[in-house]
């Protein structure tokens, strides 16, 4: 790992869980040619390297969850070397704490999946306002309403969205209104993010 990386861990940054890819360290990155990416993920090999060992055998003995293709080994193979967002970590010259990065003690109050495929929950706050905020599966960054940060939540309501009139409103007890009015109301949704094995 280069040094600003391991630098930048050991300051205390509180590591992400993940089971399936192991802890990760959220951070942006300026790049060494000037790039700055908001949201990246520092993450060790090691999981990903486990991961893709233990897929690949079960493709190649045909349980995995491609065996109905004609060729599920290599339906396997370009998941992983084809896909996914990456930055090389010889290319970060230095990672920084990113705005986008919902805190742990924010998203630990976040309890599942609020319907089938999607989570949306509303934040307060310290000034009154609220803002609907949803994903259909990642948590680790989130976009936000110019001029606020997380450091500004005063209060979560799970499983909640805000109706045409800023009302705070369940969406498993008013499911039909919540579909009517998705495309009409402001969402801040998951952001895309880079992932940068170690």
């Amino acid at each position: 790992m280069t040094q600003v990386l391991e630098e930048f861990i050991e300051a205390g940054i509180d590591p992400f869980p993940d089971s399936t890819y192991g802890p990760g360290y959220r951070c942006s990155a300026q790049l060494v040619d000037g790039t700055f990416l908001p949201c990246v993920i520092i993450r060790q090999r090691k999981f990903i390297v486990d991961l893709a060992e233990r897929r690949l055998a079960e493709e190649r003995s045909k349980t995995g969850i491609f065996r109905n293709s004609s060729d599920p080994y290599r339906e396997m193979l370009a998941h992983f070397v084809a896909s996914g967002n990456r930055v090389n970590a010889y290319n970060i010259k230095r990672p920084t704490t990113s705005r986008f990065a919902i805190p742990l003690s924010v998203l630990e109050q976040i309890q599942g999946e609020t319907v089938m495929s999607w989570t949306g929950f509303v934040l307060e706050m310290t000034d009154g306002h609220s803002f609907a905020f949803g994903t259909t599966f990642l948590t680790a960054f989130f976009d936000l309403p110019e001029g606020y940060g997380f450091e500004n939540v005063k209060a979560v309501t799970n499983h909640s969205y805000l109706d045409e009139e800023g009302r705070v409103r369940p969406i498993r007890e008013d499911a039909e209104k919540w579909r009517n009015s998705f495309s009409r109301c402001v969402v801040y949704r998951e952001k895309p993010y880079f992932d940068c094995f170690v």
